[in-house]
């Protein structure tokens, strides 16, 4: 296995990570800067990023702010970097700057099966008990049974208890089901705290996992008070054959090292970038193989089951609290099935794939697949980051 660190980088620049209407958007990152041996606030700003440490000290703190966006656009800052220095840099070294993942003190939760299309590829999981060799067999009996049936259902409405009666009588109840059609959505964490990656990094697919994919989807950012902040975009990687053979298995299937990351950056909601615009997000994905492959797809948020203040509602409220505030992916319409590497093997990563998630109001989020256990370690937690705000006098 070819070591992740001799791998080419995929070539970064503003123009390929930027929002395309970046002028009007207020844009939110973070930065690694050895200078101050951590990481730093920062608003994008054209070209430039400015740090916005001394006035948030975290995104966190920033999302809690009626005037965030005015912060972002406005406020004084204090040292700057250029965006393509950043986007050249190694991610992962402490010795150079480079882009962190837009998030930090909030806690990484996920919303699984709120797209009938990948509800029904998490069936075919489970009936294949995570064998790909076995899928298209599964997936052709489901659809014949299936149809058209969850097409435009709403979860917990009449009409879904009877397409629940209906996979019933024919033995294709699931569990995935239950929660892709019924009251209550599936809402997980994804990762601890702070060990997300950022785009420009490695993403990590866990080394015994021989049936896994990239997740392509709209995050959410909210305040401690459920307030949607701002979106951004995520890589929720999946590993079928892990979680095909056991819902249980789920902690195992996502989260492992570089597993999840986010980026670039987190668009705050304003007057030009409302709940509605991302209520309507398309999102892309385009993965490059070493070997010259290509895979195409897209996610559109104008498909999802549940509105996404409903999974919002779903993850806080009386129920739950988040006092630093929480991200939610919101789940994906794309499920791969085409063939890589042997008719009916399915798709699965190869390490050196490039995985690039791209929205044109979100900018993109690229990455390269390593295993899981080459990825740069995850050592930077929160006790340092406290402690290096506290040293540079911001806290």
């Amino acid at each position: 296995m070819e070591p992740a660190a001799a791998r080419p980088r995929p070539l970064l620049t503003p123009g390929s990570v930027l929002p395309e209407d970046a002028g009007r958007a207020a844009l939110v990152a973070r930065v690694h800067d050895p200078e101050a041996d951590g990481p730093c606030v920062a608003a994008v700003r054209g070209e430039h990023l400015v740090d916005l440490t001394a006035v948030a000290p975290t995104v966190s703190d920033l999302m809690e702010r009626d005037d965030a966006a005015a912060v972002v656009r406005e406020a004084d800052g204090g040292r700057t970097w250029r965006l393509e220095e950043l986007l050249r840099a190694p991610a992962g070294r402490r010795d150079v700057p480079h882009l962190l993942a837009p998030v930090d003190l909030q806690v990484i939760k996920a919303a699984g099966v709120t797209f009938a299309r990948s509800l029904l590829e998490r069936v075919i999981e489970e009936r294949t008990g995570g064998d790909p060799a076995r899928a298209a067999r599964v997936r052709a009996r489901v659809g014949e049974v299936i149809g058209g049936a969850l097409d435009g259902v709403r979860p917990g409405s009449p009409e879904a208890e009877r397409a629940r009666e209906l996979l019933v009588a024919e033995g294709l109840w699931s569990q995935y089901l239950e929660v892709g059609i019924g009251p209550d959505p599936e809402v997980f964490t994804k990762a601890p705290v702070l060990s997300a990656v950022g785009t420009g990094a490695d993403i990590g697919v866990l080394g015994a996992s021989v049936w896994n994919n990239p997740e392509p989807e709209a995050v959410l950012v909210v305040d401690s008070r459920g307030r949607v902040r701002g979106a951004t975009l995520g890589n929720d990687v999946n590993l079928r054959d892990i979680e095909g053979r056991s819902a249980l298995l789920l902690s195992r299937a996502k989260d492992n090292n570089a597993s999840c990351a986010i980026g670039p950056f987190v668009r705050l909601l304003d007057d030009g970038f409302g709940l509605d615009a991302v209520r309507t997000l398309d999102i892309e994905l385009r993965v490059d193989g070493p070997d010259g492959y290509v895979l195409r797809g897209s996610s559109s948020l104008r498909e999802i089951s549940r509105d996404v203040l409903d999974l919002v509602a779903a993850t806080h409220g009386p129920h739950h609290q988040y006092p630093d505030g929480f991200v939610l992916f919101t789940g994906t319409l794309f499920a791969p099935t085409e063939d890589r590497h042997t008719p009916g093997g399915g798709f699965t990563h190869e390490y050196g794939d490039v995985v690039r998630i791209s929205s044109p109001r979100l900018g993109a989020l690229v990455n390269t697949v390593v295993p899981s256990e080459q990825a740069p370690p995850w050592t930077y937690g929160v006790r340092e980051l406290m402690r290096g705000l506290a040293r540079r006098g911001v806290l």
